[in-house]
């Protein structure tokens, strides 16, 4: 069977690291699938679920919050400051923070904070879509 080396690594730790049969995650241009042997390839990417159907079938699904992507034909490297398992997205927290992200762009003074919170607002919704889509899965 085709493979593909997948590793998701987080600043504070190595989310997954496994064999896949295919990857799919947000590119920054759009979604991008990735199966063994594919081109070579460096770009960045947007926040949302990355989609690992792994070698025995099952599937892994982790939020990622922008990053970077690596591919080489055996190997899929994925690099993001944040990166959390489906199974540990907890829906109670991602609300809280998108309503403060919400507020934090109400209370904007300068266009600095203005550009943070829309930011922190949108990985905030990109983790709620990632949850959402997890738990549909399930």
């Amino acid at each position: 069977m085709n493979t593909i080396h997948v590793d998701v690594v987080s600043a504070e730790e190595s989310i997954f690291s496994g064999e896949a049969r295919f990857v799919a995650l947000p590119g920054e241009a759009g979604e991008l699938g990735i199966y063994p042997r594919h081109t070579p390839l460096i770009t960045r990417i947007k926040a949302g679920s990355v989609r690992i159907e792994q070698a025995d079938g099952s599937e892994e699904f982790i939020f990622v919050a922008g990053g970077i992507l690596e591919v080489q034909p055996h190997c899929v490297t994925v690099l993001s400051d944040t990166a959390i398992r489906g199974k540990d997205l907890d829906d109670e927290k991602a609300n809280e923070a998108k309503a403060a992200a919400e507020e934090s762009i109400k209370n904007a003074k300068t266009d600095i904070d203005l550009a943070k919170a829309t930011s922190e607002l949108s990985i905030m919704l990109a983790q709620i879509a990632a949850l959402r889509k997890y738990r549909q899965k399930k």
